[in-house]
């Protein structure tokens, strides 16, 4: 912090005291350093952000498919490598899929629900949760893979 002393004596203009101190203290505020700070954290965000979308750990199996735009009103189902069950981030006990989604407001267009399997699962019990959907009313159903990768 800078201090502006100024002598006192002649018929020059004389500043007036400020505070308990003998002088007027100058405080400015570099805002620059706050500034890049702000924009690196703001890309920081954005770049992690898109990550974020699914808090279930999954191994997601491999395609070649090109993926889809996010919509506002989606719902994602997860199922991780035990077969444990998750609407959104909150997993279901067995069973509890049916009631959770009786519940959901389906509206004049039902929501797009992302389905998110582990690899190592069996196809049966993917395909069960399918069906639990299905009968639900959810007639669009998109799988979630790792997209970009060569097929086997």
């Amino acid at each position: 912090m800078a201090m502006n002393l100024q002598q006192g004596g002649g018929g020059g203009s004389r500043r007036r005291r400020r505070g308990r101190g003998g002088g007027a203290a100058m405080s400015e505020i570099n805002v620059t350093p706050l500034v890049d700070v702000m924009l690196v954290l703001l890309i920081i965000f954005m770049v992690t952000a898109p990550m974020l979308t699914a808090g279930v750990p999954i191994d997601l199996p491999d395609s070649k498919a090109e993926a889809l735009k996010e919509e506002k009103n989606e719902i994602t189902v997860s199922m991780d490598g035990e077969g444990r069950v998750f609407l959104d981030d909150q997993e279901l006990a067995p069973g509890e899929l049916a009631d959770r989604l009786a519940g959901i407001d389906k509206g004049t267009r039902a929501p797009l629900v992302t389905l998110r399997a582990d690899r190592n699962l069996k196809y049966d019990r993917v395909i069960a949760v399918m069906g639990e959907l299905n009968a639900a009313g959810f007639k669009s159903i998109s799988l979630v893979t790792n997209g970009s990768v060569t097929a086997p």
